[in-house]
């Protein structure tokens, strides 16, 4: 989830009532802003902004304001986040500047055509929305300014990296519409790394440790540094040959940086920048035995694609100082870093290894599991590229975490596919009643209400009609019902009896409209759900115009998008409301 300024504004486009629920709701979106705790003063401000009469309210209003304030600032965000999807969950999707909608926020340093920006993943795991945001913000910046991204693969680790990963990244990336100006393997700059790394202990910025983790870890804790720290030069290069050409076990020793022992930035307090691994490179076999650690393969990395703008997430400021350390020590260009909030994907398991775990024990699917936030979960769920670029569009680069949530990709989805998605009437868990009396008729029903150029669906009816479980459940003796577009009636007793056709009677004391489809006739359906639960029901006949990919609205139930089609059963993923 994600809240900028203009998204309090969203609201503009209708009437406002001042009412305490809508006061409590821009508390909420508020307090969701900026970390659970909800202002007065803005929440004013926005009032007035989208209703300016509530000036004249104020001193009436005051009181309502300072109540809800309180109320919504005892909540948890989590709590908080729940209550606005359920109220307004319009006030969480990000409004674009109507005058600059395709433009993200000034790039300092920037020169129109010298601008190179870099994606650099590691091949260890599947892309997922936080991976995808990074990503276009890199791409779109390069491309405004007319400059080039490089796509750089971070592969310099062989236990994790793999083949498979980097297949995948690579079509996440072209999904996203991402198109690289250069491809480039951090891997293929190991000789360049070994210079570097010779260079620095020549000149006594480095040396070979053979400590033991957990005493490595306590003291740089401590400040305190090891007495490795001591050998010679010519010590050091000899260790540093064995651990290049393998002679020194993996986990013997490691390489440092001689840094800062008492930096408060612990990043500085003599680091480890290369590590001995044994393990094949599913590039390069075992032809390297020695690999670099990310801060000083990046420098080295950066500076080869002459990347000039780094843009990324704040997990990695206190790493930047450690890369400009090293960097000037080897006399490699200055590069200018943007740290943008972290991105937070709430109520998502997004670490690779918990998610290999999950995968590997049974609990999860697979990388596209819909409890997943993974791009190949996205796009089966049938969320658009252009969804992930609206987004970006509306981050900016604030330094507070960024809080993303599905419900806002959904909201802004929803506002891209709307339009072009044809609707279905679809029944789960579907319950067959008789309407005594009810006539045989043909109901034509347009397959998109706002465009009936689009064509028709026809459904012939007889007495039998089928209902969801949750309408029958509903349906009590004391009022009228209306099936879609079809006919009125009333529950009398155990019995279901005709009462009308036409609306304007249902309108005048109607108490529901329900979806429904003919006894016969309709293709049996499942829906997989956001929780992993399957959905069993039918839908009605038009279904078969659909092909795999293809999404439709399921009325009253929600976007879907045609999995698959097996054994005459067509399965669909739910998208979002």
């Amino acid at each position: 989830m994600i809240l900028r300024r203009e998204c309090l504004n969203i609201i503009r486009v209708r009437t406002l009532t001042m009412d305490v629920a809508t006061i409590r709701n821009f508390a909420l979106a508020n307090a969701i802003k900026y970390g659970g705790k909800a202002n007065p003063g803005a929440i004013v401000g926005v009032l007035i902004a989208n209703d300016p009469s509530v000036k004249d309210q104020l001193k009436h209003l005051s009181k309502e304001i300072a109540q809800a304030v309180k109320d919504v600032n005892a909540l948890t965000p989590e709590a908080q986040l729940a209550e606005l999807q359920k109220s307004a969950p319009e006030l969480l999707a990000p409004r674009p500047k109507e005058e600059k909608r395709h433009e993200l926020p000034p790039l300092p340093d920037a020169i129109k055509g010298n601008v190179v920006t870099r994606i650099a993943p590691e091949p260890s795991k599947y892309m997922h929305l936080g991976h995808a945001v990074v990503a276009l913000v890199n791409y779109l910046e390069a491309k405004r300014f007319d400059g080039k991204v490089v796509l750089r693969f971070d592969e310099t680790n062989p236990d994790k990296s793999t083949e498979e990963y980097l297949a995948s990244m690579r079509d996440d990336l072209a999904w996203l519409g991402v198109t690289p100006d250069t491809v480039v393997f951090a891997s293929d700059l190991m000789h360049q790394y070994y210079d570097a790394a010779e260079r620095l202990i020549k000149q006594k910025d480095a040396y070979v440790c053979f400590c033991a983790q957990e005493v490595m870890r306590d003291l740089r804790f401590k400040g305190i540094s090891c007495s490795c720290k001591d050998a010679s030069v010519e010590e050091n290069l000899a260790d540093w040959a064995k651990m290049k050409d393998g002679s020194h076990a993996e986990g013997k020793c490691v390489l440092r940086f001689v840094g800062d022992m008492q930096n408060p930035n612990g990043t500085l307090r003599d680091p480890v920048i290369m590590r001995i691994v044994h393990a094949p490179h599913f590039r390069h076999g075992t032809t390297y035995k020695a690999w670099p650690m990310y801060d000083f393969a990046t420098p080295i990395a950066e500076t080869h694609s002459h990347v000039t703008h780094l843009l990324r997430s704040a997990e990695f400021e206190q790493r930047i100082e450690l890369q400009d350390l090293l960097r000037h020590k080897l006399d490699l260009p200055p590069i200018t870093a943007i740290q943008f909030g972290r991105i937070n994907v709430m109520g998502a398991t997004t670490q690779g290894r918990e998610i290999r775990e999950l995968v590997q024990s049974g609990s999860y699917l697979g990388w596209d599991d819909p409890r997943l936030v993974t791009l190949k979960t996205l796009r089966r769920r049938g969320i658009l590229p252009q969804a992930l670029q609206e987004l970006v569009y509306g981050l900016g680069f604030d330094k507070g975490q960024v809080n993303l949530d599905y419900s806002i990709v959904a909201a802004i989805n929803r506002k891209l596919i709307d339009d072009e998605t044809d609707r279905l009437f679809f029944l789960a868990n579907p319950v067959p009643i008789t309407i005594s009396d009810a006539p045989a008729q043909k109901v034509e029903l347009h397959k998109h209400p706002d465009h009936p150029e689009r064509g028709q669906r026809i459904l012939t009816t007889t007495d039998i009609f089928l209902l969801s479980a949750d309408d029958v459940d509903r349906v009590d003796t004391n009022g009228l019902y209306r099936l879609m577009e079809c006919l009125n009636f009333r529950k009398d007793g155990t019995k279901y009896v005709f009462d009308s056709t036409d609306l304007e009677t249902y309108k005048k004391d109607g108490k529901g409209i329900m979806h429904w489809l003919p006894h016969q006739g309709n293709v049996s359906a499942t829906v997989m759900m956001p929780d992993a639960t399957l959905i069993t029901g039918v839908v009605e006949p038009a279904v078969k115009e659909l092909k795999p990919g293809q999404r439709v609205q399921f009325e009253r139930f929600g976007f879907c998008v045609l999995d698959r089609i097996e054994n005459d059963t067509y399965h669909f993923w739910f998208t979002h409301k």
